[in-house]
């Protein structure tokens, strides 16, 4: 028997090889990322944010469907490697780009399944009922064009049915379950028409990588690293051209939060197209990079509303002065605006953090979090966000397009939540904030045991 967590482990290696061969650079990336984090760690010399060999292997990756059905079977697929659907993203609004799509992220839950392989896959879903971006005659060719491909074969479904059902699969099933897994996300190399296409990226870029061709594909393969600031400039110094700035969080001096992103932009790709007469003809697309992330601690709600309001306040700087970069600007904000050390992050309840027993109980049946932290006999230790966020996703896309594409925000837009996805998907979105402080619930339940007293949580949001 392959466990879940084996098989997930086996496919992000082998849509790592995948991507490799039809992207070369995601070499070059990795290759940088494995020399900075060899560095990093050294310098470093702990593993808060997860030990060296975990974030050398960690990946994300990112793909793209058309339909609430696709999305479904795509649940399907990643529910056989132990991967759930965790949180709503709505790119629409995040970027002042033509992005139509909302999505959700395939990830492990549970701390030990990502402690053993901590693979996610961000999945976007093209809305095409949102009259922002698709006219009735549009949306109902999208519609048609969509209902008549078959991204994941029935084979695959009940091979990734059984897996999920059952834990894990024989040897044998799981390899197939694995080829047929990683090849449902291959470049396809079957003709694309070039009318719809480009009436697609007229409007969006985007959505014609999604509703203009036959099939899906690995949109990017996102390794993690320890300096993303150090990557970038090693990037460049290859001649890999990056996009213009880091997504998210600035560089400063204090505590690593949620998440920064960074890409190399997207390369010219052969493609076969079919012209309007017919015939078949040789072309390019720009529509896949390289992306890479930096992780740092999860945010409580109470601790994102201020990260929320630190990015909306650099954005009225930036809309209000002259000169500065938004880095320079942002450092500026986080420094008015975050505490400068993990310790008065945990104090004031921004971020979250478990709590591991290292010292001896006081003589009493019961204490609160707050005495037994100041007294040493619990150590906070950071929770690494495993999530995305929707402003800098959209910021890499955006990045990665030749063309804004339009909109016509007089037209009201279609609605969507996390409730509404997870009726469609069919499947429980998981709410990350929940799961963060599960693990830091789990945590104090672990210490009272150790401990022999009661723990009152005396910090709790």
């Amino acid at each position: 028997m392959v466990a879940t967590w084996e098989l997930r482990a086996r496919f992000a290696v082998r849509l790592a090889e995948m991507y490799g061969s039809e992207v070369p650079a995601y070499h070059t990336l990795v290759d940088v990322c494995t020399e900075v984090n060899a560095e990093a760690a050294k310098v470093r010399g702990d593993e808060r944010l997860g030990s060296i060999e975990r974030v050398t292997a960690e990946r994300h990756g990112a793909i793209r469907v058309g339909s609430p059905r696709e999305m479904a079977e795509v649940a399907r697929v990643f529910a056989a490697f132990g991967m759930a659907p965790v949180g709503f993203y709505d790119l629409r609004d995040a970027s002042a780009s033509s992005v139509p799509v909302v999505s959700t992220a395939f990830r492990p839950v549970a701390a030990e399944e990502l402690a053993r392989n901590p693979f996610r896959v961000f999945t976007s879903m093209l809305v095409t009922e949102d009259r922002r971006f698709f006219d009735a005659e549009t949306e109902e060719r999208l519609k048609a064009f969509v209902s008549e491909r078959e991204l994941f074969g029935s084979e695959l479904l009940a091979l990734a049915d059984r897996a999920a059902a059952e834990g894990g699969l024989d040897d044998d099933d799981a390899e197939r379950l694995l080829g047929l897994a990683t090849d449902s996300f291959r470049l396809t190399g079957e003709p694309i028409e070039r009318e719809w296409y480009d009436h697609l990226e007229r409007i969006s870029a985007v959505a014609a990588d999604i509703g203009g061709v036959p099939a899906t594909h690995i949109n990017h393969l996102t390794p993690r690293v320890l300096d993303i600031d150090e990557l970038y400039a090693r990037m460049q110094a290859r001649g890999i051209a990056m996009i213009s700035e880091i997504q998210g969080p600035p560089a400063w001096e204090g505590p690593d939060v949620l998440l920064r992103q960074t890409s190399f932009r997207a390369l010219a790709e052969e493609r076969v197209f079919r012209q309007a007469d017919g015939s078949v003809r040789t072309g390019s697309l720009r529509v896949r990079f390289g992306e890479v992330e930096q992780r740092g601690i999860a945010l409580t709600r109470k601790g994102r509303d201020r990260y929320d309001r630190l990015v909306a306040e650099v954005d009225r700087r930036l809309g209000e002065e002259q000169g500065g970069s938004r880095q320079e600007v942002a450092l500026d904000v986080w420094r008015e605006g975050l505490p400068s050390t993990e310790a008065e992050l945990e104090l004031q309840g921004l971020g979250f953090f478990s709590y591991r027993a290292a010292g001896v109980a006081p003589g009493a049946e019961r204490a609160s979090l707050r005495e037994l932290v100041d007294a040493g006999v619990l150590v906070p230790e950071p929770i690494v966000y495993e999530d995305f966020l929707p402003r800098s996703a959209a910021g890499i896309f955006q990045s990665n397009l030749s063309d804004e594409g339009v909109r016509d925000d007089a037209q009201a837009g279609a609605v969507y939540d996390l409730d509404r996805l997870a009726e469609l998907v069919g499947a429980e979105i998981h709410d990350p904030f929940d799961l963060y402080a599960a693990q830091r619930d789990g945590s104090l339940r672990e210490a009272e045991q150790i401990l022999g007293l009661r723990i009152d949580d005396d910090t709790r949001e």
